[in-house]
């Protein structure tokens, strides 16, 4: 992504104050004033004494004083002078604070009174005291105020003070609603963008989309100048949802405009929406619409709304009381109710708008629906230019060039290919990234790492060569197949050869396109039976894609004349869970005959081409099996020039080989096709989508 403008930070002065007061403070403030009371009541300088320690003490005249506490320990003072005699080196360095009484120098416990005072005396008799010099017991009953409430009082004011603090946390943060916040769970989840949080992306990051550019930049400007269009008595649309495949710049699209609408911005996943208490996905519609009309005009955008807003009646749990309709029929009364949502507009993007409500799509919701396909090939050149100002690139780099190596790849696609250059790049020890890093980052995202250590037999080299080189020969000898540009028998990936072509970037698809293409398809196996004799599993993928084209040429397009102009095709999504299907078992019948019909004819046509030039086929094969790699002009030196080929205007350099991800775009759907390649584990995610077959594997 390139830089875009700085944006000026916020003044200091809209920041609001931060209170005062925190909830930790009290336990804090309980923290330090048990810290304080330990210093000042609780220093120990007291020593436990024996009874002969105390008889010695006695008969050195050193106790000052005797205090018997609650009739059950005896606290022992020592005079001064004893002290500092020596005879006590532990007590020689004691200090005291100002605050904190004095500390007994020895305590004493006994069993009872009665036996200590007997023995207390007896010392005392023993070292000649006299009537005046005689120490006699005092006795004192105290209470440890510290000790009955650090006992007592304390473990409940601390759980008090943990409630209080627990309840304020999930109390405050409903807003947000913060994570393990159960009293706030039923809060919006919406990340609010605005003048202090303000998005860096705008409208010059986002590359190509021009027409889906100029429908938001409406609503951006209406934000901006309302009366332009309200003067006229226009309105702006309330909604506009963003419809298109995954990683065609939907999201992207929907930051730009937050960053160019310089109003609040509210940006939610449908998902949020959606969890485990009854109720709770109604009520965070609830609450960010509330939020949303208190800082209108704003813009409210919900990603992958698809998970919140699929069509009633169609959940696969059969009589269940699905939460996600309740939290739909809660946005569609938000977004267009009794009520009204002056100033908030809604933004939403989803890849799978065949699944959505009708509800949701209509008029006065979702007033507009702008279609972000897969970028052409100018649209792929201003995305490469976007994603290409960070990289160090060679002198007089043409990104043109690598945009006619890509057709089918969206503006992620294009995102990793420069990333991958970069780090081919440098592992390359490099100090610039140069063409040919980006034809090995192509290479490297469609069919996979090379594997030039797997092991494989030399049979098994042979096998793979020829069925590359049939599906070569037949894509160069028909006229609407694809031109071939690349193949090799290295493993790649899953695969264990791969042939790339750089299919015409059309809007439709005759029916001698499709026929062309599924004979170079099955021209592996064909290649294996006319020379090998024997057919293997490498077509696997191939014979999977053939099958799936042929079936939607009968069931879809109506390119069969046994069955006619029928399509049973479903763009709505409506028979998804379905158990019937939308036609009779004796038509069914007569889908199977007339797709296995075409596969054989397109088979056919297959092996008369092969035939018409196995010399070429063998010469071609040999080649591969001693290059490992083979491009265009190698075919083009065995068999000419190919009949309508468009690739010489396509390609400048004859040393670096076009390695694109095909591109076969059809009336019901684009679907990019990946190279040639020798992999059994191969699938087809869409059986309706036609698409060039170009897979074929071990």
């Amino acid at each position: 992504m390139a830089e875009s403008k700085e944006t000026p930070k916020s003044d200091k002065n809209d920041k609001k104050p931060k209170a005062w007061f925190n909830t930790s403070w009290p336990i804090v403030i309980l923290v330090l004033t048990f810290i304080v009371f330990q210093l000042l009541f609780s220093g120990k300088y007291t020593q436990k004494a024996g009874q002969r320690e105390i008889e010695e003490m006695v008969m050195n005249h050193d106790i000052e004083k005797i205090i018997v506490i609650n009739e059950e320990q005896a606290e022992i003072y020592l005079w001064a002078d004893s002290i500092k005699s020596g005879r006590y080196p532990d007590f020689a360095e004691q200090r005291s604070f100002g605050l904190q009484p004095q500390r007994p120098h020895y305590y004493h416990t006994f069993g009872t009174v009665e036996l200590f005072q007997e023995f207390f005396e007896a010392a005392q008799d023993k070292a000649g005291y006299t009537e005046d010099d005689r120490i006699y017991l005092e006795y004192q009953k105290r209470k440890d105020y510290l000790a009955t409430f650090l006992g007592v009082i304390l473990p409940f004011l601390i759980i008090a003070l943990l409630w209080i603090y627990f309840m304020r946390r999930m109390a405050g943060g409903g807003g947000a609603g913060g994570a393990g916040n159960i009293f706030s769970v039923g809060k919006s989840k919406a990340q609010i963008f605005d003048k202090d949080t303000h998005i860096k992306t705008n409208f010059s990051d986002v590359a190509g989309l021009e027409e889906a550019k100029t429908e938001v930049m409406e609503i951006v400007d209406f934000l901006k100048n309302p009366k332009k269009y309200t003067s006229l008595g226009g309105k702006i649309p309330k909604g506009a949802l963003l419809v298109g495949p995954p990683g065609t710049g939907k999201t992207l699209l929907a930051k730009a405009v937050a960053g160019e609408a310089n109003v609040p911005f509210f940006s939610i996943s449908g998902s949020d929406f959606v969890e485990m208490f009854v109720g709770v996905g109604a009520s965070r519609v609830r609450d960010l619409f509330k939020q949303a009309k208190e800082k209108a005009p704003c813009i409210v955008f919900i990603d992958e709304i698809d998970a919140v807003g699929r069509a009633r009646g169609r959940n696969p749990n059969f009589g269940a009381n699905d939460e996600r309709e309740n939290t739909l029929n809660q946005l569609l009364t938000e977004m267009d109710g009794f009520g009204t949502n002056s100033g908030v507009i809604i933004l939403a993007a989803t890849n799978r708008a065949d699944i959505l409500d009708k509800a949701l799509l209509r008029a006065g919701r979702f007033d507009r629906q702008i279609h972000v396909e897969l970028p052409d090939i100018k649209e792929r050149e201003a995305i490469f230019k976007v994603h290409l100002r960070p990289i160090k690139l060679e002198a007089e780099f043409d990104v043109a060039f690598l945009a006619k190596q890509t057709p089918g790849f969206s503006g992620a696609d294009i995102a990793n290919v420069c990333n991958e250059a970069a780090l081919i790049a440098a592992r390359g020890n490099k100090t610039v990234v140069e063409k040919q890093d980006f034809l090995d980052a192509i290479d490297r995202i469609i069919g996979g790492l090379e594997k030039k250590n797997k092991i494989i037999s030399m049979e098994e080299k042979r096998t793979i060569a020829y069925h590359e080189a049939g599906h070569a020969t037949v894509s160069w000898l028909l006229e609407h197949a694809s031109p071939l540009l690349k193949v090799t028998i290295i493993p790649r990936g899953k695969a264990l050869g791969a042939a790339w072509y750089l299919p015409e970037e059309r809007s439709i698809s005759t029916r001698e396109h499709i026929f062309d293409e599924l004979a170079y398809a099955l021209g592996g196996r064909a290649a294996e039976e006319l020379v090998i004799g024997k057919i293997s599993t490498g077509a696997l993928s191939d014979l999977e894609k053939v099958t799936k084209q042929a079936y939607a040429m009968v069931a879809y397009f109506g390119m069969s004349d046994a069955v006619g102009n029928m399509s049973y095709y479903d763009s709505s999504g409506q028979s998804e869970y379905g158990f019937t299907k939308p036609y009779s078992e004796k038509t069914a019948e007569l889908i199977d005959s007339e797709a296995k019909k075409i596969v054989e004819q397109s088979y056919n046509k297959a092996k008369e081409v092969i035939s018409a030039n196995i010399d070429g086929l063998r010469q071609l094969a040999e080649q591969l099996l001693e290059k490992e790699v083979i491009f265009s002009e190698d075919l083009e030196r065995i068999f000419g020039k190919r009949k309508g080929d468009h690739s010489r205007d396509l390609t400048d350099d004859k040393h670096l080989p076009e390695i694109p991800a095909a591109t076969e775009a059809t009336a019901i759907t684009e679907s990019p096709v990946t190279p040639e390649t020798t992999a059994a584990s191969e699938n087809i995610d869409t059986p309706a989508a036609p698409a060039s077959p170009a897979e074929h594997g071990e």
